[in-house]
């Protein structure tokens, strides 16, 4: 398809916030948006799956009536690279409390050919609007205060050991849960960390997409080594998040023909469980 980005201009990426700033749309036509994909949120040479789910996140806000994600699943088909992106978004229905909508992500390679990178099926609705009605068995993690954990940068090897991502991030690790970065792994299973935007953006729906997938991956705890690409990520938005940092826990239970399942637990500062999402990645 000759459909290809364009290159976006500066004035698409304004705004007070990086994160803002990089996962910014801009709607081309109907249906039809423009991205471009910063390197700062890679691991490694890709991008991380939760950094786009969030831009995918935010053409979607555009494309719907409904402002907040709801559910929203994602398949990532192959690597996403840093760069232009044109999103599609395709109208399912739309209620009086909810939209159902797809899109997908595509990239052009170094032959012109045309590339879906991801495709996403979403429902939204209006976060603010949902009965304050919370009966749960839920709780939130039990984890030392911020000052007791290890940042990314605490690493024995330091600044060479942090993913471009984590520079993004003011990611506090329960001390707990990271053995492995010692080479001591638990075998539980088991990662949780304190979670901020480094330059103290709140938090917000949109963020929360990003932050399901911000922790380093349980397999670290199993012994594994090397990242985890994901396959499928499905994202559950419970509500919006009050100021402050964030606490998520993410498990694994069963690694088993060289795939994993990871379920986080996003918790804000107001001891609201406020995100959880469930992920298929490749060990």
């Amino acid at each position: 398809m000759s459909d290809a980005p364009s290159q976006i201009t500066e004035p698409a990426r304004t705004g007070s916030s990086e994160f803002d700033r990089d996962t910014a749309v801009r709607t081309r036509e109907s249906g039809v948006h423009e991205a471009l994909l910063s390197p700062g949120w890679a691991i490694g040479k890709a991008l991380n799956g939760g950094y786009l789910l969030a831009v995918l996140g935010r053409a979607l806000r555009q494309a719907l009536p409904h402002p907040d994600p709801f559910t929203i699943t994602a398949h990532y088909l192959t690597a996403t690279v840093a760069g232009p992106a044109t999103i599609r978004t395709s109208m399912a229905r739309s209620g009086r409390t909810v939209s159902t909508a797809s899109a997908g992500l595509f990239q052009t390679d170094d032959r012109g050919r045309e590339i879906e990178r991801i495709r996403v099926l979403a429902t939204y609705g209006d976060l603010g609007a949902l009965r304050d009605d919370v009966r749960t068995s839920a709780k939130p993690p039990a984890m030392p205060p911020r000052e007791q954990c290890f940042r990314a940068t605490d690493h024995p090897d330091g600044d060479a050991a942090v993913p471009e991502m984590g520079r993004r991030l003011d990611l506090r690790l329960d001390p707990d849960t990271c053995g492995w970065a010692l080479g001591a792994p638990s075998m539980r299973g088991e990662i949780r960390a304190w979670l901020e935007l480094a330059d103290g953006r709140a938090p917000d729906p949109l963020s929360l997409l990003m932050a399901v997938d911000a922790l380093p991956p349980t397999g670290f705890d199993l012994g594994l080594t090397g990242w985890v690409p994901t396959v499928e990520l499905t994202v559950h938005v419970r509500a919006r998040p009050a100021p402050g940092p964030l606490r998520v826990a993410i498990t694994t239970r069963n690694l088993a023909g060289g795939y994993l399942e990871e379920d986080a637990e996003v918790w804000d500062s107001a001891d609201r469980l406020v995100a959880q999402s469930r992920q298929l990645a490749r060990a």
